[in-house]
């Protein structure tokens, strides 16, 4: 009976372990230090998209480009590959605040709002309300921590002056470190948030609308009380990201501007200011510029994204 009684404990310990939930071409690939992976993965989708970045802000915030095509020809003519990189080291020093902010209360908000692990939610999915809202809450936290560190990116994006012209125009801000003194010495401490209401507003039910995507999209293609695939989760993270990517575009235009507004004194009374003088002077239209690009760098950013989500979840449950 002693016998037995160690077998079964010893068959409920190897269930309970980590690796076996995970699925064979998840378990296939496990390392020996898992803990990185989601910001590195992060991190290099980040690289890998700035420059979709970049060519996105100038399309926001300048009128000199007649489109995506004569922008990239521009920067790469005026400004060598370079151009195409400015204002990424922010981003990248940031990538694992901003998505653990993301992620924990995300994961921690829909755990108090419906009492189950993420483990158990495959078996007892939560509603799409909580999910929402969990979202919701999750991109409301991230904005404010995000806003000083995408201020400071759009601002060197829009740099147009190369690193190194003899007897030319210097840039204005010389690195991140050099750009946010000089906002803090010139517009004060309010002037590192500017624009962080737009912000705020691209972010909060765009984020909620995110993962109901992702999460709708596993359950849709994944037999009930199992884990998805790996091919599951990377298709769901990849739409998730261009739905939440197409609804945001509108607000992402208004943040950008807002953040360079008072550059070189004011040109917006506010937010609303904002959006009106833009659709009075360009249409309809201003407010999608950058969705093309926007929607192409979402796919492969978020579908690395979530593969590191649900590995890492899966690893330390």
């Amino acid at each position: 009976m002693a016998k037995e009684a160690e077998g079964q404990e010893g068959k409920e310990r190897l269930l309970l372990h980590p690796m076996a939930s995970l699925p064979e071409d998840l378990r296939a690939c496990q390392g020996t230090s898992p803990k990185p992976l989601l910001p590195d993965q992060r991190a290099v989708g980040l690289v890998l998209g700035h420059p979709f970045d970049t060519i996105k802000v100038r399309l926001q915030t300048q009128n000199t480009y007649q489109g995506i095509v004569d922008c990239i020809l521009k920067t790469y003519r005026h400004e060598s590959v370079r151009g195409f990189f400015k204002g990424m080291s922010f981003p990248i020093a940031s990538v694992a605040l901003v998505n653990s902010v993301l992620f924990g209360v995300y994961s921690n908000t829909l755990l108090a709002l419906t009492a189950t692990s993420h483990h158990e939610r495959r078996a007892q999915p939560p509603s799409y309300t909580n999910i929402f809202i969990a979202g919701c809450t999750g991109g409301l936290l991230q904005a404010y921590c995000l806003a000083p560190f995408d201020l400071i990116k759009v601002r060197l994006q829009n740099q147009t002056e190369p690193r190194m012209q003899i007897g030319g125009s210097e840039p204005r801000y010389r690195g991140p470190v050099h750009c946010a003194v000089s906002i803090l010495r010139e517009e004060g401490p309010q002037g590192l948030f500017r624009g962080s209401w737009a912000l705020v507003l691209r972010d909060t039910p765009t984020l909620g609308m995110y993962f109901v995507t992702y999460e709708g999209l596993c359950h849709q293609y994944t037999p009930e009380g199992q884990n998805p695939s790996s091919a599951t989760v990377l298709v769901a993270g990849g739409f998730a990201g261009i739905a939440s990517w197409i609804t945001a575009t509108p607000f992402d235009v208004i943040k950008s501007r807002m953040q360079m507004d008072g550059l070189k004194g004011r040109k917006y009374r506010g937010m609303l200011d904002c959006m009106a003088s833009s659709f009075r002077q360009e249409g309809i239209g201003v407010f999608f510029k950058g969705m093309t690009l926007n929607s192409a760098r979402a796919f492969p950013v978020n579908a690395a994204t979530f593969l590191s989500y649900e590995y890492l979840l899966r690893l330390w449950r």
